[in-house]
């Protein structure tokens, strides 16, 4: 059942990633900031949050946190595929829709993106 909890965690840490990527997108966009840069801003306070709680909690065995240098080098190589997706698609949103559409669009790239990074980040990451 290993699978089960994980996702459990997954799904519980990531929502609250997500407020925190999506909180500060909007905040930083609405004072002024192009999107891209909010994206990645956002995105990277919301990335170390989530390399810390799935390190130690979701992904972690009976001999504890499955954190370190090398894991940390494989989640910065996967999260900097996966903010290209969402800063191309974000910057996309707002280019033809406007703002107020990227903000609505954002949660709706991010849980996308969040699926596929669950087995990505399980298959390659935290191994």
């Amino acid at each position: 059942m290993p699978l089960l909890r994980q996702g459990g965690h997954y799904l519980a840490f990531g929502i609250l990633q997500l407020v925190l990527d999506w909180s500060l997108f909007v905040a930083l966009t609405a004072m002024g900031l192009p999107s891209a840069p909010a994206n990645l801003a956002g995105r990277t306070c919301a990335a170390v949050l989530g390399f810390w709680l799935n390190g130690r909690y979701t992904f972690a065995d009976a001999g504890g946190s499955r954190l370190g240098w090398h894991r940390f080098m494989r989640f910065w190589a996967l999260w900097i595929v996966m903010t290209l997706v969402s800063t191309v698609l974000v910057a996309g949103i707002e280019v033809h829709l406007g703002l107020r559409w990227a903000w609505l669009g954002k949660p709706v790239v991010e849980v996308g993106l969040a699926a596929a990074n669950f087995f990505l980040l399980r298959r390659l990451v935290y191994r």
